[in-house]
């Protein structure tokens, strides 16, 4: 065994040194910084170090299971992410599906810029673009409702609006990229199985229904299993941005209440654990998702 590892070893020592950069990032930058997960069960002290501040327990998670915002946090979390995934995730698909079907080449890449561009605007540039469309005196949402004779409406200050301008912004930004990933698998599905359905007289429909949606399946369960299990995990930088004092019963999600206790309140030890928490649930929801997705469809993130 020693003497087979030596050999590949010396065959292909190149792609082990290949290796060791990206290894060595993840060990580094990855792996590294979770034994600082520590401080989650110390009373952190920035003076006495990670290591030299006292040990109190589970006395954090005690603390956050009696905060009576949790709740709502762990709610509000919830209901954004599901959202978002059950909105996002068939509109890539749809999207992909159709481009997938258009046969001219020039209005087909209009569309894939046009939808794919939104991608690489940032988070920040995306919400203020929002924030203007939607503002009760100079946005276009408000021109347009006042040319039917609707009056003003602050969409983001109402907390009923909040999860919707949330979540469809996003898709917006996000369903040309998400596109892109179904085309690749749409590009693998093999020719004959198409002609064997022009063959048998299928329209276009059943082509898309027998042969398409099979064939990139698997890598739909694959992505909606990675978003499932990441439900908790919804991203900071846009929540806290669109958030105000008039929409904070909708938009005060885990991770901007972590940033304000950690960072604002300097509560290290507390917003570590409301983090591993948070990070718990999402391994648990990812094994539970990946087997029932294995169990329904045979496909799954591992076996």
């Amino acid at each position: 065994m020693r003497h087979r590892a030596r050999r590949s070893f010396a065959r292909h020592w190149t792609l082990y040194l290949l290796m060791l950069l990206p290894l060595a990032h993840l060990v580094i930058f990855k792996y590294v910084p979770m034994t600082n997960a520590v401080i989650a069960f110390k009373d952190y002290n920035v003076v006495r170090g990670i290591w030299g501040s006292d040990w109190v327990g589970l006395r954090n998670f005690q603390a956050v299971f009696d905060n009576p915002a949790f709740s709502q946090l762990v709610q509000n979390t919830f209901l954004l992410s599901f959202y978002a995934v059950i909105a996002s995730f068939p509109i890539p698909i749809m999207l992909a599906l159709a481009l997938n079907e258009i046969r001219q080449g020039f209005f087909k890449r209009t569309v894939q810029m046009v939808t794919y561009a939104p991608y690489f605007i940032s988070t920040v540039v995306v919400v203020s673009m929002t924030i203007m469309i939607l503002s009760p005196k100079l946005g276009l949402v408000s021109h347009g409702l006042g040319f039917f004779g609707i009056g003003q409406v602050d969409f983001l200050a109402d907390a009923d609006y909040f999860r919707h301008i949330y979540v469809w912004s996003d898709i917006w930004q996000t369903a040309g990229y998400s596109a892109v990933i179904y085309l690749a698998a749409l590009s693998g599905v093999d020719p004959s199985l198409h002609e064997a359905a022009r063959v048998d007289g299928a329209s276009r429909l059943q082509k898309i229904w027998h042969v398409d949606l099979p064939s990139i399946m698997p890598t739909a369960v694959i992505i909606l299993v990675l978003a499932v299990g990441n439900i908790m995990a919804i991203g900071f930088e846009k929540a806290f941005l669109l958030q105000n004092p008039l929409n904070l019963s909708a938009s005060e999600i885990i991770a901007t209440y972590v940033y304000k206790t950690g960072l604002i309140n300097a509560d290290f030890s507390q917003a570590t654990a409301i983090g591993l928490l948070n990070s718990a649930v999402n391994l648990v929801l990812l094994v539970f998702v990946n087997f029932v997705a294995k169990r329904l469809t045979g496909t799954g993130v591992w076996s």
